[in-house]
């Protein structure tokens, strides 16, 4: 208890003695009625995480903040929006969150710049950079925010995450060419990633060009294969019917008789060609058959 009453006394002493009471006391202003509600949204984001009672926390803020001057709690304006976005982000509600913004700042270009980078980072990780392109350009192109310490850095977020992303090279061009705040190591950086997603471009494009050829090959090759299925099927089943049982009876009979005639008169020319003839016809029917029958049937 000494301790915490010395502590507290502690200002005091530098005042010189004891206050009169005809002395006036110096006090911190006390904290307006939005500060103390954006200390409550931030309190029920943070630690209570209620997201849907911190957003309603700070559009009750912004209600009393449009009664107050339009110079006054810049500051206050601008964290409000912060939690705002952050609790619509966490809602999955990050879609509403370029419209919810401008409600209360009405254009694009009287964004915070702290504002107006935590949408494009928020917009960028959701893969829809394009939902901020106008609004970027419209800020970009104020020359009110070009004189701002942060326009440098929203620049180059506007060139990583929003142009390049939507393959707009030859803006970026212009952009990196127009902007002389640029340090030479930016520039530079800026410059190399701009060549890099021109040469993505034109490989994507000639990749396009040779699909539509890839696709009529195979539609072909498709078609094609049903017919080789077709043939290898007759093939197969004149092979079988060449191979049945009675079709060999009859071909061993016609063999034997050959070779009975052949025996009986050995000196006739024609018989012994006739023979020969009809064996090479067997032995390369054979030698035609034997790769055929290994390979898969695919229906």
């Amino acid at each position: 208890m000494r301790s915490d009453l010395a502590s507290s006394a502690a200002p005091l002493r530098g005042l010189g003695g004891p206050l009169r009471s005809s002395e006036p006391v110096s006090t911190a202003p006390a904290p307006s009625a939005a500060a103390l509600l954006l200390e409550e949204a931030a309190d029920l984001l943070v630690v209570h995480r209620d997201f849907r009672a911190a957003l309603r926390t700070c559009e009750r803020a912004w209600q009393g903040l449009a009664q107050e001057p339009a110079g006054a709690s810049l500051e206050v304006k601008c964290s409000l929006c912060v939690v705002g976005v952050q609790a619509l982000a966490e809602m999955d509600r990050w879609r509403e969150v370029l419209s919810w913004v401008l409600q209360y700042y009405q254009v694009p270009e009287k964004l915070p710049p702290k504002v107006l980078e935590l949408c494009v980072l928020l917009y960028s990780k959701m893969q829809e950079p394009g939902a901020l392109l106008d609004a970027v350009r419209a800020w970009l192109r104020n020359p009110h925010n070009q004189g701002l310490p942060e326009y440098g850095a929203l620049v180059e977020l506007h060139l990583q995450r929003v142009l390049l992303p939507l393959g707009c090279v030859s803006e970026a061009e212009e952009l990196v060419a127009g902007f002389t705040a640029f340090s030479e190591e930016q520039r530079l950086n800026a410059l190399q990633a701009i060549s890099t997603m021109r040469q993505q471009q034109k490989h994507g494009h000639s990749g396009s060009e040779e699909t539509p050829k890839l696709n009529l090959e195979g539609s072909s090759c498709h078609k094609f294969l049903p017919l080789l299925t077709l043939l290898r099927q007759l093939w197969n089943s004149a092979v079988s019917h060449l191979f049945s049982p009675p079709f060999r009876r009859g071909l061993l009979a016609a063999l034997v008789l050959c070779l009975l005639v052949v025996r009986l008169d050995p000196a006739a020319p024609p018989s012994l060609t006739f023979v020969n003839q009809l064996a090479q016809l067997f032995r390369r029917i054979r030698e035609a058959m034997s790769p055929l029958c290994r390979l898969p049937i695919h229906d």
